[in-house]
């Protein structure tokens, strides 16, 4: 047997007992650059992505980080191009989607985790801050999910009369707002308290609810709803 011929039989080997750990327990005991190896080899399976995903952890310094890089700060890493991208990148986004679907099967106000569980996912590694709408049906389920608005949020760049007419096109009777900031502070500006008064008042208008608007940054999240202040704006 070639020297080359062997070498691929242990890669085989090693990646075969990567996989059949995993399905015998999950991630449990796995090593971050073990996941991080097993994403790589889903866009390349014939080649030895262990060296790749350790200099990726070794640069980036935890998987986290890895999955929230850019395709071009991966793709400078040596043995990480194009196509073993896709095992890197397919993960989040699928994340995104099973906690979407899992957040719009039940009642939202009811299960405030998942709802940060999705916000989190969905907007924890942008560049650029961003505004989405939650629209709600009477018995608060949600009917649909929009990013509305993207750049710097201010009172200028966020129109009160699309969001408007964004809620009576969906008939929603509620809304949640959300938005990122990606400097990792979500603690609110002036400007975000400005404008969730005024997204309150415009909605109210048309007899629509606002229940919440959350800021996400750092892991963590600030809540209007929980600090009283939605509560303070609907009685002023």
């Amino acid at each position: 047997m070639s020297e080359q011929r062997q070498r691929q039989n242990l890669r085989d080997g090693h990646r075969r007992r990567l996989r059949e750990k995993f399905l015998t327990a999950g991630l449990s005991g796995f090593h971050d650059y073990e996941v991080l190896e097993l994403l790589l080899t889903l866009g390349t399976p014939r080649k030895d992505c262990k060296p790749a995903a350790k200099a990726a952890m070794l640069r980036f310094g935890n998987l986290t980080s890895v999955f929230e890089a850019s395709p071009r700060e991966l793709c400078e890493i040596e043995g990480i191009g194009p196509k073993n991208l896709f095992g890197i990148k397919l993960i989040p986004a699928v994340c995104e989607r099973y906690l979407e679907k899992r957040l719009t099967a039940g009642t939202v106000l009811q299960n405030s985790q998942a709802l940060f569980d999705y916000l989190y996912q969905s907007m924890q590694d942008k560049k650029r801050e961003q505004f989405k709408v939650l629209f709600m049906d009477a018995k608060n389920r949600i009917l649909g999910i929009r990013t509305l608005f993207e750049g710097t949020l201010t009172s200028s760049s966020v129109y009160p009369r699309e969001v408007v007419r964004a809620a009576l096109d969906f008939h929603a009777a509620a809304l949640i707002f959300a938005h990122n900031h990606p400097s990792g502070d979500p603690q609110p500006s002036p400007e975000d308290t400005a404008l969730t008064r005024k997204l309150v008042m415009a909605c109210r208008v048309v007899d629509v609810t606002v229940h919440e608007h959350i800021i996400i940054g750092g892991g963590t999240y600030f809540s209007y709803a929980d600090s009283g202040k939605i509560a303070e704006m609907v009685a002023a």
